[in-house]
């Protein structure tokens, strides 16, 4: 039983968006790997930017400086 979880910053991911990824992971695990799409788990977590860090800073300080 695969199971996938999916890390996003929390910026406005569709539900809709949401849905296709889960959907997409789930076909490529089927096509790469022949796991069971019934038995493949997929979560997606969003995360605030400012609890998310790249280079020892937040998100937030990063795209504030366009970066």
């Amino acid at each position: 039983m695969p199971y996938v979880n999916i890390k996003i910053t929390r910026e406005g991911a569709t539900v809709a968006q949401k849905a296709e990824l889960i959907a997409g992971v789930t076909r490529l695990l089927q096509e790469v790997l022949g796991k069971n799409p019934a038995t493949t788990v997929v979560v997606i977590d969003e995360v605030e930017m400012d609890n998310w860090g790249i280079g020892g800073e937040q998100v937030t300080l990063r795209r504030q400086r366009g970066q």
